[in-house]
């Protein structure tokens, strides 16, 4: 957990547009598969957004 805690804001947002990326690939084949890679992407995008307002103080 303490790596996951040292990544910055541009990483989290990195792996948030490819969870979305893949959801939009994947979206035909798998719906459970295509609504988890959403969550996952908001997820880590909310993640760097915390993390580069947290940053900035």
């Amino acid at each position: 957990m303490s790596s996951f805690v040292k990544l910055s804001p541009i990483t989290f947002y990195f792996i948030s547009i490819i969870c979305f990326v893949l959801a939009n690939v994947i979206r035909e084949q798998s719906v459970p598969v295509y609504y988890l890679s959403l969550v996952l992407g908001l997820v880590f995008f909310f993640l760097g957004l915390y993390k580069r307002v947290n940053s900035k103080k």
